[in-house]
């Protein structure tokens, strides 16, 4: 390394750079969507953890997702706001550092519990009489706590890894937040091996559990057309086409970010698509999961009713 050149201790994220008055936009906009997923998320685990009826394996792994999506939102929103108003301020290295980390630890934990959703609506669908054998708490917890752990160990590694290379400037990472491809631009040394691991990463925890989340749902879909009844078909498939939608909208952003051929404009590309798994996908996922889901609106009802008469008395 050259003499006059000095360690980066801090990074100045670029974000959207589409002048002050869109600045405002953005930041009504993003605020309006940071909210909703910390209202959306909250109100959702905490109906899960007040109905008693929605005490059960499927709802057991959609809390844990609803604490991955605030997690999500709560890393990287409230720095893209600050940005949004003020595009000159930095973030530490340290910060950056921490921010990628757990970027990585959610996303992964998220890709992992899609997986575990789609094997408890597998069990379900295809076994029921053995459900309560095959999912029962033990194995739910262990299944739930290997995700996190192994999301955690993945990241991990990345940081490591990041941590070996020297950056000595430039200091502007293009983009809303420390995304780990844009930092390694900025690294003063060869990133192969950065790359290489990311890309592996991605093919075991995004094509590999795509994969099969497509397995299960085949056999599911196998084991809906089996159903004599039209009304028993649309119920059965009515509690697989929320967790379909949420599966559709992560997996297909994030393979395009990290495993698909970058394009001519690959920043840009990857500001977008990350707002979607970032932001727009925590912000969806209590919606889905509510409006498409007939045992949530239920528990909502009776919570409703509750309150209602519990005024009255």
């Amino acid at each position: 390394m050259e003499e006059n050149q000095t360690m980066v201790t801090e990074f100045i994220l670029l974000g959207f750079c589409l002048g002050p008055k869109i600045h405002l936009v953005l930041f009504a906009l993003f605020s309006f969507c940071y909210t909703f997923t910390l209202l959306g998320n909250g109100f959702t685990l905490g109906l899960i953890c007040l109905e008693t009826r929605l005490h059960t394996p499927m709802y057991f792994f959609l809390s844990n997702l609803s604490i991955v999506d605030i997690a999500y939102a709560c890393n990287t929103v409230p720095q893209t706001l600050v940005n949004l108003l003020h595009p000159a301020k930095p973030i530490s290295f340290a910060g950056c550092m921490m921010q990628t980390y757990l970027f990585l630890t959610f996303a992964a934990t998220e890709c992992l519990l899609l997986v575990v959703m789609s094997y408890d609506r597998y069990v379900a669908i295809c076994h029921p009489l053995l459900y309560t054998v095959i999912m029962n708490w033990r194995v739910c917890t262990i299944l739930a706590s290997v995700s996190w752990i192994l999301s955690f160990l993945l990241a991990l590694v990345h940081l490591v890894l990041i941590l070996r290379l020297p950056f000595c400037g430039p200091h502007e990472v293009n983009h809303f937040f420390c995304e780990i491809l844009s930092v390694l631009k900025l690294a003063c040394a060869d990133t192969t091996l950065n790359q290489v691991v990311i890309f592996t990463g991605s093919v075991f925890f995004l094509v590999g559990p795509l994969s099969l989340v497509l397995v299960s749902y085949t056999r599911i879909l196998a084991a809906i057309l089996r159903i004599q009844s039209g009304e028993g078909r649309r119920k059965t498939f009515s509690t697989c086409s929320s967790h379909l939608c949420v599966v559709g909208l992560f997996f297909g952003s994030a393979i395009v970010m990290y495993v698909a051929p970058k394009s001519q404009h690959p920043e840009e590309e990857q500001k977008i698509l990350s707002l979607f798994y970032s932001l727009f996908n925590p912000m969806l996922n209590p919606l889905i999961y509510s409006l498409r889901n007939a045992e949530v609106k239920g528990a909502l009802r009776r919570a409703l009713c509750k309150e209602s008469h519990s005024q009255l008395l």
